[in-house]
This record gives C-alpha cells, structure tokens and sequence, in this order.
C-alpha cells in the first residue's frame, strides 16, 4: 500500500493557490504579498468556468427578445380586431380599410284621427327596410407613443328595397384622439382614454325629402369621449369601455312631416357601454365576443303644424347588440378580422357583418 504522506496537503495548497489567482481581483491581499500576487494575476488570465448542464438548459428555455410571445401576439390580434383599443408608435402611420354591411326592418303604425269625431281616419302598417354598405378609410398616425391622431373616410350606400329607394355618398367625416395616460406595467390593464368629432359631411336625414331619398348621415356634429381598459391573461384578452355623446341642436329646418313641418331638432344625450373577451386559439386564429349597449335621451323634436308649435320628446331609445369576430394573421404584419353583430332590441341593426384589413400604401402603413 502506497504511502501517500503530506500529498493531500500540496494538493490543498495548490487548489488554494488556483482559487486565489482566478480570483485575485476579487481578493485583499496584505502589504507584503499584494505585488507578487498581482504580478501573478496579470500574468496568468482568469479562466472561465465551463457552464453546467443545468445552466445550459436555463438559457435554453429564456425567451430571447426576438422570439414571439403568447401574450404580444395576443394582444396584437386583439388590437387589430379592436381599433379604440390600439395607439401607434411616435411618427408612424396606419392605415385600415374596413367595410360594413347592416339590415335593418321595422314595422310602424301610422294612424290618424279625426279632431271633430275623434274617429280613426288612417290606419295602415308601414314597413321599413334599409341595406346599408359602408366603405371606410381609417387612418392613425402616432404623435406620441401615447398619443394618436385618428381619422374615418367614410363612403355609404343605402337602400330600401320596400320603398324603392337608394343612395350613395360620403358619410360624416370623424377624427379623434387616443391617449394612454399610464405608460404599460406587466400585470396591469391597459388603459386609453378617447375623444371624437363626428362632421355633419353626410347627407342630413333632417333636410333631405323623406318620402323619395335616404341619409347617408346623421345630421349634426357630435362629440363623443370615454375610457376603454383591457388586461391580457393568456389567453385571454378581458376588455370593456364606457363613452359619453352629445350633438349640436339643429334649427332653421323646413323638413315636410305629413301635415306638419319639422323647424329643430335636439339630438340630445347617449350613454354607451360594451365588455367582451378574446380568446387565442392558436399563433394565427382568435376569435373574440362583446356586448355593446347604448341609451339615447333627451332628443327633441319642434313641428310647425300651421296654427301651433308641437314639442315631441320620443321615449328614451335602447339599443344593444352581440358581436363574434374572427382575425386570421394572413402575414407577420397582416391581420385580417371578420365580424358578425345580432341585434338584441328594436332599436339596433337586426344584422351587422363586418370585414377589415390594413393596407399598405406608399409604405405608409407599416408599423
């Protein structure tokens, strides 16, 4: 048997020494060793001690800034899909085409009576309904980070297939704002205050002939502000808003009505809400749902009958509708969206189907 003697003792000293020098930057060393200690160090690199397996397998599974996210390509696809939720970057443009089908029917009863017998002299069910296509242009270009400027080119055409009319012609011109007030925090909502101007650029519904043409606009300008929030929770995005609208009071109108010709016009208050969810069924395909609700009050309308002024306020209009929409990344940078919108009350649209895409013109629409 070997006798090994004082070796385990030059082995820890030397292993002592090795550590000492790989480390001689990290080390004090006293006064009278500290020059042959450095000399040795400058010599002598430190080496790099080889990675462990475990180590390597670390790096392996950190995300690298240039790999995709589940939650970024969530809340891209939502964006896309949802406009108002969306801001672009400083100094870049974006550009959206979007196009809207609607089916609108109703049934009124028109009914009059005799002032003297208070007898019925008109009664007849009048039936009501509109096609409506909307060709829009939407335009965002980024001020700040926060900050974007937006803008809508509507193009519409109407039809009434029951009373044989139709129309076409520019809708009502909107530009507006959206600021993120709260710079993004992971863990956080998202939250983006709006603003809009509607343009009274359509033709008004209060100044055209209501028995032989269509509107292809509201009539007044209006404008709109409120808060919208959403919060990603892979993979699922939450979002919900809340606007408040108001309309300028249109007078000097002489629009015939039946006997009676309409002179003003109050459109009054709206209160608008909607909250859904968007849910991630792969890299490229999410569908979303959302509940948009709006109550209009307040609207007023003054009749000149000839020998009196009749004030009408009409009931407290409720409008709600269900959306399902479907975007397919079609690129990197494309995203394509499909909507389709059920009318729940007789105020809203009985059918709403939608279809978007950016476009990208003049490389202005790149992000």
């Amino acid at each position: 048997m070997r006798n090994w003697g004082q070796t385990p003792y030059v082995l820890v000293a030397l292993n002592c020494l090795c550590f000492s020098i790989a480390h001689a930057d990290e080390t004090t060393q006293p006064a009278n060793t500290a020059a042959s200690t450095d000399t040795t160090a400058a010599a002598t690199p430190a080496p790099t001690p080889a990675p462990s397996s475990a180590d390597v397998a670390r790096d392996a599974l950190k995300q690298k800034s240039t790999d995709a996210s589940s939650d970024k390509n969530l809340e891209q696809v939502f964006k896309a899909a949802e406009k108002s939720y969306s801001l672009s970057k400083r100094g870049k443009f974006a550009m959206n085409y979007d196009v809207n089908y609607s089916f609108y029917r109703d049934s009124r009863l028109d009914i009059a009576i005799s002032d003297d017998t208070s007898t019925i002299t008109r009664l007849r069910i009048q039936e009501d309904a509109q096609h409506s296509f909307t060709n829009n242009i939407d335009v965002s270009y980024g001020l700040l980070d926060n900050l974007t400027l937006t803008g809508s080119l509507p193009l519409v055409y109407k039809m009434d297939t029951l009373a044989g009319k139709e129309t076409t012609g520019l809708g009502d011109i909107s530009v507006g704002l959206r600021w993120q007030p709260v710079p993004l925090k992971r863990g956080l909502p998202t939250t983006t205050l709006f603003s809009s101007l509607s343009l009274a650029t359509g033709d008004s519904p209060y100044e055209i002939n209501s028995v032989t043409d269509l509107s292809t606009g509201k009539g007044y300008y209006g404008l709109s502000a409120g808060l919208s929030m959403s919060k990603v929770t892979d993979p699922i995005v939450l979002f919900g808003s809340a606007s408040f609208s108001i309309g300028n009071k249109l007078s000097d109108l002489n629009q015939s009505r039946g006997t009676r010709n309409l002179t003003s016009m109050d459109p009054g208050t709206s209160l608008g809400a909607s909250l859904g969810f968007a849910y991630s069924l792969n890299y490229d395909v999410s569908m979303s749902a959302s509940y948009q609700h709006s109550i209009s009050t307040n609207s007023r309308f003054t009749f000149d009958t000839g020998t009196e002024i009749e004030v009408v306020e009409p009931a407290t209009q409720v409008s709600g509708s269900l959306s399902f929409s479907l975007s397919l990344r079609t690129s990197p940078k494309r995203i394509v969206n499909v909507s389709l919108g059920y009318g729940l009350t007789e105020d809203s649209p009985d059918i709403n189907l939608g279809f978007s895409m950016p476009l990208e013109f003049l490389g202005l629409a790149t992000e």
